[in-house]
C-alpha cells in the first residue's frame, strides 16, 4: 500500500469518526433543528459508505459512474470539519459561564435577594438571580441589539420562533407580541402561553388572557411577548419534560421585583423549578435556552459587557432588552 493510500485511509477513518461523533453530540444535546439533524445524519452515512468502499477497494469499481460517485463521496469528507466545528460550538454554548462578581447568596434569606441601584447578581449555588438596572423593558425583533449600545443592561432571547428561517417575518414569532406600541398578532398562539408586558413604567405577567394583555401594552406604546407560563401566583402551572440536564432560564417576579433567573450549571428541570419555589418566585415565564437561543449578555456596574452565552445563530430574531 502506497503512502498516498494510507493517508487516504487515515483521513477517511478520522472523518467518519468525527461525523458520527458530531451526530451523536447533536442528538444527545437535544439540538432539535430537523434540517440540521437530517444533514448530520446524511453526512455520517455518506462517510461510512465512503470508508466501506475504500476498505473494499475502489479499484474494483468497474463502472465510470460508480467511480465518479465514489470521488464525490470522498470529496464530501471535507464538509465534516466545519460540521463538527459548528456542533462543538453549539455544545460549548450549552454551558453557562461563571459570574465571579455575583453575590454569594447560598445562605442568604430569600427575602433579602433584592435589586440595587445598579445591575446586581446573586448566586444561590443553584441559580443566578439577575436584577438588571432598567427604566424600561423592550421586545426587540429582527435586528439583534448591539453591545455597543450603552443603554442596554440585559439582552437575551425572548419568544419562540415557529420555523427555522434566515429571513425574518413578524408572523414567525410565536405568540402575539408588541414592539414599542406596534401590535403583531400571531397565528401560533398556544393555550399554554402566558404574556409578559411592560408599559407606563410597570411590568405585568398575564396568564388568563395573554392576548388582551399584549394588546393593552401595544395601545399604551409598550412592549410584550408570549412564552410558556411556568409559575402563577406561586403555583406551578406547567412542567416541561426534559429527560437530560441542561441550563435553564426564566423571566420572573421575585419579592415584587422583575428579574432573570439562570441555572448556575446544567441541571434537571424539576431541580430548577424546585429552586424557584424555594426562593418564593411569584410569577415566571420559560425562556428558551436551546443552542443559539441562549445567547445573552449583560452590562455590569462598571459599564463592562459580560457575555453569558456568546453563540448567536442567524435564524434567531427576537430578544428581550432591559434599558437604563
Amino acid at each position: 500500500m502506497s503512502v498516498k493510500e494510507r493517508i487516504t485511509g487515515i483521513w477517511l477513518m478520522v472523518m467518519t469518526l468525527l461525523s458520527l461523533l458530531a451526530y451523536t453530540v447533536y442528538y444527545v444535546a437535544q439540538m432539535w433543528l430537523n434540517i440540521l439533524r437530517i444533514t448530520y445524519l446524511t453526512l455520517a452515512i455518506l462517510q461510512c459508505v465512503t470508508l466501506i468502499v475504500y476498505l473494499w477497494g475502489p479499484e474494483k469499481l468497474k463502472s465510470t459512474g460508480l467511480k465518479i460517485i465514489y470521488r464525490v463521496l470522498y470529496a464530501s469528507s471535507i464538509l465534516v470539519i466545519p460540521a463538527f466545528s459548528f456542533i462543538f460550538m453549539g455544545l460549548v454554548s450549552q454551558y453557562h459561564v461563571k459570574i465571579p462578581e455575583s453575590i454569594d447568596a447560598v445562605s442568604m434569606p430569600a427575602e433579602q435577594i433584592l435589586p440595587q441601584d445598579q445591575t446586581v447578581i446573586y448566586n444561590t449555588g443553584t441559580v443566578y438571580v439577575i436584577f438588571p438596572e432598567y427604566s424600561e423593558v423592550c421586545h426587540v425583533c429582527e435586528n439583534r441589539p448591539s453591545k455597543s449600545d450603552e443603554s442596554i443592561t440585559w439582552c437575551s432571547g425572548a419568544a419562540f420562533q415557529h420555523d427555522i428561517s434566515l429571513g425574518f417575518t413578524q408572523e414567525n414569532v410565536e405568540g402575539d407580541h408588541a414592539e414599542n406600541g406596534m401590535l403583531h398578532v400571531s397565528p401560533y398562539n398556544k393555550s399554554s402561553y402566558a404574556a409578559f408586558v411592560y408599559y407606563d413604567g410597570h411590568f405585568e405577567f398575564e396568564f388568563d388572557n395573554p392576548s388582551e394583555a399584549v394588546r393593552t401594552a401595544a395601545e399604551a406604546g409598550g412592549n410584550g411577548f408570549m412564552q410558556f407560563g411556568l409559575i402563577q401566583d406561586g403555583e406551578t402551572v406547567m412542567m416541561i419534560e426534559r429527560p437530560r440536564a441542561r441550563c435553564y432560564r426564566t423571566l420572573a417576579e421575585l419579592n415584587g421585583n422583575l428579574c432573570v433567573i439562570d441555572s448556575v450549571n446544567m441541571l434537571h428541570f424539576e431541580d430548577f423549578m424546585e429552586e424557584l419555589h424555594r426562593l418564593g418566585v411569584t410569577n415566571a415565564l420559560y425562556m428558551d435556552m436551546g443552542a443559539g437561543w441562549n445567547y445573552s449578555w449583560y452590562r455590569n456596574a462598571y459599564n463592562k459587557v459580560i457575555t453569558l452565552f456568546g453563540l448567536p445563530v442567524p435564524w434567531s430574531h427576537n430578544w428581550i432588552v432591559f434599558r437604563k
